[in-house]
């Protein structure tokens, strides 16, 4: 049904693939709608435990379509069509925060991962950071670009960016805009796993599939829940959320089987999360 991405469900993963390979997955409106309706399409699926977002051929995402950023130019407005992709991912319990542009994408209940595997920037390194974690491959290229456009650091990059790498570190990625590849990415503390070139894909659904066979779904969610909920948060808010969320968690299935595999020597076995 997708004409600009592909979507793939191999039990416990979803891949989502940006799917303009000559244009190295330049994002239009549409692919935006299609990414976000698979997405809620994977945070409801019983089958997976963790979601991908990753490119075709030798680029992750070049950003907005020039012509799509033509056309915003001209009469100064950025409107997503959802027609026939309506769709509503993430927990509406993260709140308020979690709701606006592209912040959905930290509300939703699975892991995402981006796999970084050729050139990303503009709004395609913004869609890396809102990922939970990267898996880039050494000679993957990244630019933020706003700067060079006249823009301004967009959809939230200004938020996370920092808290990943620093401010200083922040200010001269968004107020240069230079190009930097996957080995200086993980130096910054942008990329969680440095991959050889054209393994990031697999590195990423590696992962997945070993926190399907070894976490409870359920704490995966609480947990990222948790960590995006408590950067808003002082320190005894967030203590007194953890304490009410480890009370909960004493009184689940997925507690007892926890403790239960571990006595038993055997891998645990936990109900996966369904949606809707």
């Amino acid at each position: 049904m997708y004409q600009e991405i592909k979507y793939d469900v191999q039990d416990p993963i979803a891949v989502i693939t940006m799917n303009r390979p000559d244009r190295l997955n330049a994002m239009t409106t549409h692919m935006l709608a299609e990414i976000r309706h698979a997405l809620a399409s994977a945070e409801a699926d019983g089958r997976v435990v963790g979601m991908i977002l990753t490119g075709e051929g030798r680029g992750f995402c070049a950003g907005m379509d020039i012509d799509a950023l033509d056309g915003i130019s001209k009469d100064a407005s950025f409107n997503i069509d959802t027609t026939g992709l309506e769709a509503d991912p993430g927990d509406p319990s993260m709140g308020e925060d979690f709701v606006a542009g592209f912040t959905y994408m930290l509300a939703l209940r699975k892991p995402l991962l981006a796999a970084i595997n050729g050139p990303c920037a503009g709004l395609g390194f913004c869609f890396a950071m809102l990922s939970d974690m990267r898996f880039v491959d050494a000679n993957a290229k990244f630019s933020t670009a706003f700067s060079q456009r006249g823009l301004v650091a967009e959809h939230a990059v200004s938020w996370l960016l920092h808290r990943l790498i620093g401010s200083s570190r922040a200010l001269d990625l968004l107020w240069s805009a230079r190009k930097f590849d996957g080995v200086e990415a993980e130096r910054l503390g942008i990329a969680d796993r440095l991959c050889e070139p054209g393994t990031s894909l697999q590195t990423a659904k590696d992962y997945i599939a070993q926190l399907a066979a070894s976490a409870s779904p359920t704490s995966l969610k609480i947990i990222k829940q948790q960590v995006y909920r408590h950067m808003m948060m002082p320190l005894g808010p967030a203590m007194s959320d953890t304490q009410r969320l480890m009370d909960e968690s004493l009184t689940r299935p997925d507690f007892k089987e926890g403790v239960r595999s571990f006595i038993e020597g055997r891998p645990p076995s936990f109900d996966r999360i369904r949606v809707g």
